[in-house]
């Protein structure tokens, strides 16, 4: 919600009544426990749309992003889909100017999507890898307002069942927030082995 994140611009307003603690939503949400529970909900929902009727069982493209991102939050924000037009920081740490996120997406489809996926017919190594360097370069240009660790997280989950996996297990990730942050803020360099190996656990640990 909107206390995560340090955020200046027209889609940082917050709920009227919510003291700050909800972004501006469609259905007039002020508690930020109901919106988290009615997100996560709508995300499951999104997860088993795709994973049993819509699966891209295919090359990726930041279309499909979008689209993910409308089906999920959708009924929620207006912004849904949509790049962010704020600039957002985390513990002092900027993701992505707004102004850059769509010369960066370009760049992340064709340098990244395009190049690592399908992720057919590859071992467990490259998987590892493409996973990594996908979900570090997503995060890092943090292209929603909202919802950007969790889409990545599907982006993942996908590449993983495209390659015959089941979706990962994040629960160490959740346990240990600082590692995983340090390992996104490592990828500024192109740094990304510190991702490889939470990603490796993540692999090891899935169901499926």
């Amino acid at each position: 919600m909107a206390n995560r994140y340090q955020a200046t611009g027209s889609q940082a307003e917050s709920q009227p009544g919510s003291n700050d603690l909800v972004l501006r939503n469609r259905p007039g949400i002020t508690d930020p426990a109901v919106m988290d529970e009615l997100e996560t909900r709508l995300l499951l929902r999104l997860y088993e749309r795709m994973m049993r009727e819509q699966f891209p069982n295919r090359r990726l493209d930041v279309a499909d992003l979008m689209g993910w991102h409308h089906q999920w939050l959708g009924n929620l924000y207006d912004w849904a889909r949509h790049p962010r037009s704020v600039n957002m920081s985390k513990d002092g740490f900027h993701f992505a100017a707004a102004r850059q996120i769509p010369r960066l997406l370009e760049t992340f489809e064709r340098q990244y999507l395009h190049r690592h996926t399908p992720c057919h017919d590859i071992d467990e190594d490259a998987l590892t890898e493409a996973i990594a360097v996908c979900h570090v370069e997503l995060i890092l240009i943090h292209p929603f307002r909202e919802g950007n660790g969790r889409l990545s997280r599907l982006l993942a989950d996908v590449m993983a069942v495209q390659a015959g996996h089941g979706p990962l297990d994040y629960s160490r990730w959740d346990a240990d927030k600082a590692a995983y942050f340090t390992a996104i803020q490592c990828g500024v360099g192109m740094n990304y082995a510190p991702m490889r190996a939470l990603v490796s656990v993540a692999l090891a640990g899935r169901g499926g």
